[in-house]
């Protein structure tokens, strides 16, 4: 019987700082500033004026608020216009991307269409009158000039451009999100909104309100034509109709009794994991007893969805035992389980403030700090945009930051509707950055693809491959979950909210066998690792399907080594990170496979500049072939830029911020010599450089697989033997055979 080879752990003792590269600074300019004020004061001048027009009510404390629209040149975080900002006393309160064609660029070819950023920026009225002034006095050379010349438009921001949804006139509940003033007192914004609501004769449910970043999500119930005239209120950045919950149970197919099956007998694989399902109810009859920790219910003064506990049973079966084949015997849970309900029977009676009463349930979850491992499988009924990020998203992402809790989202059950408006990309709150989307494949066979029902990529820039991984959740063949009763019965179901707790499974499946030797972060990378696309397109399968057998994910066949690297990253530092590699050259054709994790801190009101972190990574193959007057290896392309960004995004930096990175590359065994990586943590707030930084936790898994040597795992834990170990199992496991 050959031995198991499980990861291989503590890669992040063989990393070690280095010193950075010199950085060439860029010397083309798109605008002289001559040009820059020819095109500018007048704009400058239009803007102000349609400030003044705005009423006083709509202005507290005299303030207005315009956007700035930066030179496509120009949109990393090294050129945000702090110095021009600090000048004309306006500061920026947040930001987003748009489309323009600039009239100029540092680039060579012809201007045409591309992304850039457009900042929004508010201060008094009199800053705004005189802006144009100041433009023409700015001295040449400064620095504050220099933030000007890389200026494409300037605009007031007119209450049209707030209004991201109208609705209809049957809408009587709308949200708003409402920009703060970014480290000050902004109550007299909250309180100014407010008045200026309640003379238009609406209801502004502050009790039921958000405050993430500077960015203020409340619920204002009114006639729509009402509502919409607080549009000219200066803060106010999104008005859009309060979505609606997302529909329970998907459409299911029960012809004839239900179908029985065998719950197994053993406690859970480990009695260490804390997990929670957040969902609707659970009946008052069933099966799962045995395995459930805890059943709590966040508001106990109303009753249950009517759907409700069958979805909350379901969701919790298929985090407990995956899909039971009807007549058999279930698998043993890896973990007890809490069951928490944030959903009851708001969503039934179509109560629109539903939505943030969950919301609320959900976050006071999340702050408590209880679980490690949470699974999510309702939400609004609404598909991402780009320009702006939900309350959902917002609250989840934020309480995330910290990379200590691994939370999986279903993806929704969209995926059918019009594709050409995208109707049919993934729900709030999937395009949060810190959680797992999971999308919903069609069978366990490798055959598998996406179910036409499961939303479809892409998320928002950054967090562009959503979803994030595929599970089985329902198509081809029926996902049977446990239904209500005495006995143990089932139901075939199909939905993303089965796919997402049966990912949940998998990554509790890592932490019960192997213990506490890895984080979150690492299982989240450890999962990306092993998704397989087979053949699909990242818009439909994310990073790609997680493996049906665990085993399959922390162990390494004949030929293949996995090392697992968790360590702390410094802002604006760089360390190495070698690629453990046997003593001597390999022969033949070698894969080599690497992803990143980390969590990070985020900025909603920047939707343009969401995540506060981002690695930019180096590969370094053979540390003999240096360039000439240079102390560092060549570098080799390793992580794709393309999967995140179209190409003028690729021009700038977009595909740094992601919290993902993930890809795998071929090459002769023998140009690996002493390979590395080398990472650089980049970190920026509000869109801008960050002031004070904080370090971040990281994950990264390596795969060398060398199929002409089968005994390379053997080979490398000998060659860094007083390093590298293998992470053994806590548990017992079955033998395989």
């Amino acid at each position: 019987m050959s031995q198991t080879n499980f990861l291989i752990g503590r890669g992040e003792l063989l990393t070690r700082d280095i010193k950075g590269p010199k950085r060439n600074i860029k010397k083309a300019v798109a605008y002289t500033l001559t040009r820059a004020r020819e095109r500018l004061t007048g704009q400058a001048q239009i803007a102000s004026v349609s400030l003044s027009e705005l009423p006083s009510e709509a202005c507290p404390n005299d303030f207005g608020v315009a956007r700035v629209v930066l030179n496509p040149s120009y949109i990393a975080r090294s050129y945000f216009p702090t110095d021009l900002l600090r000048a004309t006393g306006l500061e920026s309160i947040g930001s987003r991307r748009v489309r323009v064609t600039p009239e100029s660029w540092t680039r060579t070819i012809e201007p045409h269409e591309c992304s850039t950023t457009e900042i929004f920026v508010a201060g008094k009225r009199n800053a705004f009158r005189a802006l144009s002034n100041w433009m023409n006095e700015v001295v040449e050379d400064s620095e504050e000039a220099d933030d000007l010349t890389h200026i494409e438009n300037i605009f007031a921001f007119e209450p049209n451009d707030r209004i991201v949804n109208p609705g209809s006139e049957n809408d009587k509940h709308f949200e708003f999100g409402i920009h703060l003033l970014p480290d000050k007192d902004s109550t007299f914004i909250q309180k100014s909104f407010i008045d200026f609501a309640t003379e238009q004769g609406l209801i502004v449910h502050n009790e039921l309100s958000f405050e993430v970043g500077n960015l203020w999500f409340v619920p204002v119930e009114g006639e729509q034509a009402n509502a919409l005239r607080l549009a000219k209120f200066v803060f106010v950045r999104v008005i859009r109709p309060v979505p609606k919950m997302r529909g329970l149970l998907p459409t299911t197919k029960r012809g004839g009794p239900s179908v029985g099956c065998t719950l197994p007998t053993q406690a859970p694989l480990s009695a260490d994991p804390r997990v929670a399902i957040l969902d609707a109810g659970l009946p008052d009859e069933h099966t799962i007893g045995k395995w459930l920790r805890n059943y709590r219910v966040l508001d106990e003064n109303v009753g249950d969805d009517p759907e409700g506990p069958e979805h909350g049973l379901a969701a919790t079966s298929a985090f407990l035992f995956g899909p039971i084949e009807p007549e058999g015997i279930a698998a043993r849970p890896y973990s007890y389980v809490d069951h928490l309900r944030v959903l009851d029977e708001g969503a039934s009676l179509e109560n629109p403030l539903e939505l943030y009463r969950t919301l609320g349930h959900i976050e006071e979850v999340l702050l408590s700090r209880q679980y490690e491992f949470i699974n999510l499988s309702v939400g609004p009924d609404v598909a991402i945009e780009d320009n702006d990020v939900h309350a959902w998203t917002s609250v989840i992402d934020d309480l995330l930051s910290d990379g200590n809790t691994f939370m999986t989202i279903a993806a929704g059950n969209n995926g059918t509707r019009d594709s050409i408006v995208q109707l049919d990309r993934v729900q709030v709150p999937s395009d949060c950055v810190n959680a797992i989307t999971v999308g919903a494949a069609n069978c366990t066979s490798s055959a598998w693809a996406r179910a036409p029902y499961s939303a479809r990529g892409p998320g928002r820039s950054p967090g562009v491959i959503k979803p994030d991984l595929m599970a089985f959740g329902g198509g081809k063949q029926y996902f049977h979950a446990l239904i209500p009763g005495k006995k143990p019965s089932l139901v075939p179901l199909l939905g993303t909210s089965f796919a997402a707790p049966y990912i949940l499974r998998s990554a509790v499946g890592v932490r019960a066998v192997l213990g506490q030797e890895l984080s979150t972060l690492a299982i989240k990378a450890l999962l990306v690792h092993a998704a397989e696309k087979n053949g699909h397109e990242p818009i439909d399968v994310g990073w790609g399907k997680v493996p049906e057998d665990l085993m399959d994910v922390i162990t390494c066949p004949p030929g293949v080594a996995r090392i697992v690297y968790q360590g702390e990253l410094k802002p604006g530092k760089y360390i190495r990170a070698p690629i453990p590699l046997p003593n001597g050259a390999l022969s033949g054709m070698v894969n080599l496979k690497a992803t990143f994790s980390f969590a990070s801190a985020t900025d909603p009101q920047d939707s343009a500049s969401y995540t506060r972190a981002g690695l930019e990574v180096t590969f370094r193959p053979d540390k003999d072939k240096v360039g000439e007057g240079k102390n560092d290896a060549r570098t080799k392309s390793f992580f794709e830029k393309k999967k995140f960004a179209t190409e003028e995004e690729r021009r700038s930096d977009s595909g740094k911020w992601e919290t993902v990175l993930h890809d795998s590359k071929k090459m002769r065994g023998s140009t690996l010599n002493s390979a590395t990586f080398d990472i650089h943590y980049n970190a920026r707030e509000n869109g801008g450089a960050a002031d004070k930084p904080e370090k971040i936790k990281y994950a990264l898994i390596i795969t060398v697989e060398a199929p002409k040597h089968p005994e390379l795992y053997a080979e490398i834990l000998k060659a860094y033997a007083d390093t590298l170990v293998p992470i053994q199992p806590q548990v017992s496991l079955p033998v395989r055979t």
